[in-house]
């Protein structure tokens, strides 16, 4: 019997900012899917002009809470290419270590507080605190743990205040690195282990879809792209290709479609998809050996076209980053010449320059141009929420009618919808970088 859907969930929860999704389908045919982004733009390009240098990443942090360390490190990367700075090696590996402390906390925040719920049948994590008070403790204790990781690095988490163009404005002493080594041996692992075991046991409720798509993420050949590189993307048939960060624009190809306040973007596809899964999807060769261990143990180690799997690849990446940031820490403390003090590099020219870095939710693209006083002339931001929102709307497309032949009821296709979107984990306030108005008098 031929079935009418009429879905309209206003403010999709447990995700950050407002979307909604918008589902008709009368006698079995579909007549309207929509992934809707409402809200107002954020201007932050504008806010950047005719700021100093030193200025623009405390402005730009403000993008996102969540991911304030990306976009610092993001426009702080590229002022320095703009500046002709060249950092030392010294700074990357602390910068690096910053990266990871982002990852794995909001990582944490996403597969526990965001995602389980989901998995486990539960409007929200609050009901979980009596059923399962050992795990939600975990969670937060891990959050915890990581707001005091990045704490050390950053100066804090939450829009961080060390990482300067040039250097680091402060940095940690080889006894504090050492000291955090040991808590990540001592605290963070075991409880690493744990979730691994939480996972594991709530796979089997991740939803079975695919949509072949484009995955987009930071490449480099040293290592697993997360804080610098170019953009590679790799094709459903696993073709890959490297772009130069340089060229930004003409692989993200921005555009607007009526119903979103947020730009869409794509490149060879009409869609493409960021974040962990297209980081793994791309870059699963050089992850950490003990990562590449959980990324088989949930058939990560291939092609994965399941975009529900995001999550899952999340934690992944979690291991890589504790694994990643033991090896930085012993590279630190093995420098010789390891100074706390480090001056700050000057700029060798002004102009304009970018970079590529990846935050939790995917590539994040900053640039910026600079006059000779060092006053930022112009600038712009690609979100990775915004790169993701073609990828959505196109994934709703293929799995509405699929709910459809499978008989669902309306409530298990709104939360089908619901939960692919939290699978994206996406930051939806910080991609509505687009109004157009027009005047008629």
């Amino acid at each position: 019997m031929k079935k009418d859907y009429n879905i309209n969930v206003h403010h999709v929860t447990r995700v950050e900012g407002h979307g909604n999704i918008v589902v008709n389908v009368k006698d079995g045919t579909v007549e309207k899917i929509q992934w809707q982004v409402p809200e107002a733009p954020r201007f932050f390009e504008s806010m950047v002009r005719d700021r100093h240098f030193s200025e623009v990443a405390r402005i730009t942090s403000r993008i996102c809470g969540i991911c304030s360390v990306g976009h610092t490190l993001a426009s702080v990367r590229a002022s320095e290419d703009a500046l002709g700075i060249k950092i030392t090696e010294q700074v990357r590996k602390l910068r690096k270590i910053l990266k990871h402390a982002e990852n794995v906390d909001s990582h944490v925040l996403h597969v526990y507080i965001l995602v389980a719920p989901d998995l486990l049948g539960a409007p929200s994590v609050f009901p979980l605190v009596p059923t399962h008070t050992d795990v939600v403790k975990r969670a937060l204790r891990m959050k915890r743990f990581c707001h005091e990781w990045g704490s050390l690095l950053g100066g804090r988490t939450t829009h961080p205040t060390k990482p300067v163009p040039g250097g680091m404005a402060s940095m940690p002493t080889k006894k504090e690195l050492a000291h955090l080594k040991q808590r990540i041996l001592d605290e963070l692992v075991p409880d690493a282990l744990e979730t691994l075991e939480t996972v594991k046991a709530l796979a089997g409720a991740v939803p079975a879809f695919e949509r072949p798509t484009e995955y987009m993420a930071v490449y480099t050949d040293e290592e697993y792209g997360l804080y610098e590189g170019n953009v590679q993307t790799v094709m459903p048939d696993g073709t890959k290709q490297v772009y130069d960060v340089h060229e930004y624009l003409g692989v993200t190809n921005e555009y607007v479609v009526p119903h979103s306040t947020a730009k869409y973007t794509k490149n060879k596809m009409d869609s493409y998809m960021a974040g962990a899964l297209a980081r793994v999807n791309n870059n699963y060769g050089q992850l950490h050996p003990e990562a590449q261990k959980i990324a088989q143990l949930f058939g990560l180690d291939k092609l994965c076209f399941n975009p529900y799997m995001n999550s899952v690849a999340q934690l992944v990446e979690c291991f890589h980053s504790v694994f990643e940031t033991l090896q930085l820490i012993d590279d630190l403390l093995a420098m010789d010449d390891y100074d706390p003090d480090q001056p700050l590099v000057k700029p060798t020219k002004f102009g304009w320059g970018s970079a590529c870095v990846e935050v939790p939710r995917g590539i994040l693209f900053h640039a910026y141009e600079y006059d000779q006083d060092g006053m930022c002339v112009r600038g712009d931001c690609i979100i990775p929420t915004n790169q993701n929102h073609a990828n959505i709307q196109l994934d709703f497309e293929k799995l509405v009618p699929e709910l459809v032949a499978a008989g669902k009821t309306e409530k298990e296709m709104e939360l089908a919808l619901e939960m692919l979107v939290r699978a994206y984990d996406p930051c939806i306030s910080c991609s509505t970088h687009y109004l157009d108005v027009t005047f008629k008098k």
